[in-house]
Order: structure tokens, then sequence, then C-alpha cells
């Protein structure tokens, strides 16, 4: 089974049959199509006679998501977070901690202050991908940074930015990939 990509994020057609997608055209199986739907969830439809309607249909529901109330706001909160700096961010973020004790909120203090916001204060939200995170872990490895406080400051980068994620601030997960603090760093 072939399968035909269209714009990103708009979907694919298809046939399941063993036909080569060359001879399509003249092929009598019905095509498919498969998209996201307006939840985020895939979603596939049969029954079309020809890759025009296929397309059309791929269109039309792409256009209904593009335009989903859901949609628009996900948007605004892109355009709101996204051009935000990490320093901003972190404030918001840090007054929706309610759960955390005092001693908790100085060690997340304490991390911001000695790990996070030295290297990320300017950086903009909207910039943070699995290169960023993984640098950022090199660094404290090359700077002879402690395996716990590693572990720690990785920790609360990974709050904040799975957080960020959650208001769709990325399409991909920024933390997929990295490699976790694992070993302590040697003495240079």
């Amino acid at each position: 089974m072939a399968t035909i990509n269209l714009i990103r994020g708009m979907g694919t057609f298809f046939k399941e049959c063993e036909h080569p997608e060359s001879k399509w055209s003249r092929c009598p199986h019905e095509y498919k199509i498969r998209y996201r739907n307006a939840a985020g969830r895939q979603t596939e439809e049969g029954g079309f006679a020809n890759q025009e309607k296929a397309k059309a249909r791929l269109v039309e529901m792409y256009q209904a998501r593009k335009n989903s109330p859901h949609s628009q706001r996900k948007a605004e909160r892109v355009q709101k977070y996204g051009a935000m700096q990490f320093s901003a961010y972190v404030r918001e973020w840090t007054k929706s901690q309610r759960h955390l004790g005092p001693g908790s909120l100085r060690h997340l203090d304490s991390l911001l202050t000695h790990h996070l916001l030295p290297t990320f204060a300017s950086r903009r939200m909207g910039t943070f991908d699995h290169k960023v995170v993984e640098a950022f872990i090199q660094t404290m490895e090359r700077n002879g940074v402690g395996l716990a406080a590693q572990a720690n400051a990785f920790d609360k980068l990974k709050a904040i930015l799975l957080d960020a994620h959650r208001l769709g601030l990325y399409e991909d997960n920024p933390l997929d990939g990295v490699k976790l603090p694992s070993t302590t760093p040697s003495a240079r």
C-alpha cells in the first residue's frame, strides 16, 4: 500500500490494493484518506472514486480543522507564549506551582538561579527543541556539574517544557530523543 502525502498536516490518500501507484488511475479500487481530525486523532475514510474527490475531502477536513475554535485558541497561545522569554514564562509557571512547600520552592529557586536562567533567560519559548536541551545537558557535563544537580536541573527544565508543550507551543515534544544525565562527569 503506497500513500501520497500532501502539504504537511493535510493528510494522505492511498489505495489498499496490490496495484502499483502508477496504475491507480486505471485501478477499480477505491481511494482512502487518512488525516487528523479536529481532536487530533488519526481518522480514515474510504469510498472515493478518484484522486480529485479524495484530495477535495482532505482539503475540506484540513480547512475545518484549521478554522476550528480549538485551532484558533492554540494559535493565540503559540503567539503569546512562543515569543515570551524563558524568564517571563518561568515566572508565570512558578506561580502555578501552588503544591510546592517552602523548601521545595527554595530548591526550585536555586535551580533556576544557578542552572536554568543563566543559560535560557532570554531564549524565546518557541525556540526550544531536543538539540537545545541536549546541548544544555552536555554543557553541564563539561562544566563538571554533579550528577544530582544535572538530574534536578533537567527535571525542572522538563517540567517547564512539558507545560509549554501541553499549551501547544511545540508540534513535537522538545524532550524526545534527549539522553538523560546518567553518568558522573569526568574531572577535567
